[in-house]
């Protein structure tokens, strides 16, 4: 058999690591602004939460934290389906990496929009929301397009805990027939063409906050 035969057969295990990749990238969406916004503006109370959670998330090893959520997290009286811990575990280690993206977009924002804001009587709250997000949001997407190939390269992790993942079934199908280059040269190429969308979406939706705040990529 060549690559093109094997690709029928891994493409539905590709839609169960697009599904996870999309979940994932979903959760790690709302934790990169709510700790990014947090340790820019946060209160002194919940900036170390969030400064504990980015460091925690990116000082450690995914597989580690994935293993630890699957494996440890029951000992302690809660367990998750693997497709939830999977999810999670992504969402939460590409959050902790989103999260210093926000931040450092934030703070990019020049200071003289502060003070114009104030001289306008603005809250912080206003100020953050109608002045300083608006013109952050474009400086973040190349690298919450970069996080969003990376985190779905890191979905093939998540056959680690059973799940069958277009990785998990690459190697069952390589364990069947012993044709490592066929096999795995065929999960590349799915990998890839996935990678490839991801990144034209983000471009997509990159033009279009352009569009929405004068600023042309």
């Amino acid at each position: 058999m060549n690559i093109l035969d094997y690709l029928p057969i891994l493409a539905e295990a590709a839609a169960t690591s697009a599904l996870v990749c999309l979940l994932s990238l979903a959760v790690a969406v709302i934790l990169s602004f709510a700790a990014g916004i947090t340790l820019f503006a946060g209160s002194p109370w919940l900036r170390p939460v969030a400064v504990a959670y980015v460091e925690i998330f990116r000082g450690t090893s995914l597989l580690v934290q994935l293993f630890w959520l699957y494996y440890a997290l029951p000992l302690v009286g809660f367990s998750m389906p693997p497709m939830l811990t999977g999810i999670l575990a992504l969402g939460l280690n590409t959050g902790a990496y989103g999260a210093e993206v926000v931040r450092g977009a934030l703070q990019a924002v020049p200071g003289q929009q502060h003070e114009a804001a104030r001289a306008l009587n603005f809250s912080h709250a206003h100020t953050l929301w109608r002045i300083v997000l608006p013109q952050a949001v474009p400086e973040m997407m190349p690298s919450f397009s970069s996080l969003a190939v990376q985190n779905l390269k890191d979905t093939s992790l998540v056959s680690m805990i059973t799940i069958a993942d277009l990785t998990f079934k690459a190697q069952e199908l390589r364990n069947l027939t012993q044709d490592s280059v066929s096999v795995y040269g065929a999960s590349l190429l799915i990998y890839l063409t996935m990678a490839l969308m991801v990144i034209a979406a983000l471009r997509l939706v990159e033009r279009r906050i352009g569009q929405t705040t004068g600023r042309h990529a």
